[in-house]
């Protein structure tokens, strides 16, 4: 059915061109030749991004975060084993994934650290590679308010997702 869907879509969108006279093939060229500019320019951040995210999870950081937050995160009633997920998830979604992985390892996925961090998968950003994409593809320098705005939306995400699984499951 979803191939259908794509199909149908894909046509819908060639014959409403022709039908208004633009040159789809050109178009589409175009488009495509500034989707590579564009992640060209992106590139650089990119790969620093991946490369911070893999050295802060080998050097062991995000587990002695873990240790040293768990009294404090606590009082919100969030599980200690998210808090790497926590410090991980604005800035990588490939990192988070492992490190949801690993809860559901160690606590498994219905407990209550695996629930928590499965809403906090969904109602959180990755915000630091939403800011480079985004931000990085349109020259952007300054990116103002923005990032402190969207941190605290994710840890708004984060408090509310063990407080919504608390009320709701246990």
């Amino acid at each position: 059915m979803g191939n259908i869907i794509v199909i149908l879509s894909v046509t819908g969108i060639v014959l409403f061109g022709l039908i208004k006279g633009v040159n789809v093939f050109d178009t589409f060229l175009a488009g495509a030749r500034e989707g590579m500019h564009t992640a060209a320019a992106i590139l650089p951040a990119l790969t620093a991004l991946t490369l911070a995210v893999s050295m802060i999870r080998a050097s062991g950081c995000l587990e002695a975060a873990g240790q040293t937050l768990a009294p404090l995160i606590g009082t919100v009633s969030i599980p200690p084993e998210t808090v790497p997920l926590m410090l991980i998830r604005p800035v990588s979604g490939s990192g988070a994934l492992a490190v949801i992985r690993d809860i559901f390892e160690q606590s498994g996925t219905d407990s209550f650290a695996g629930r928590v961090a499965s809403v906090m998968m969904g109602s959180t950003e990755t915000t630091f590679y939403t800011v480079a994409v985004y931000f990085g593809s349109v020259g952007v320098k300054k990116t103002g308010y923005s990032v402190p705005a969207a941190l605290t939306a994710d840890l708004t995400g984060m408090i509310f997702a063990a407080l919504t699984v608390t009320l709701l499951m246990y």
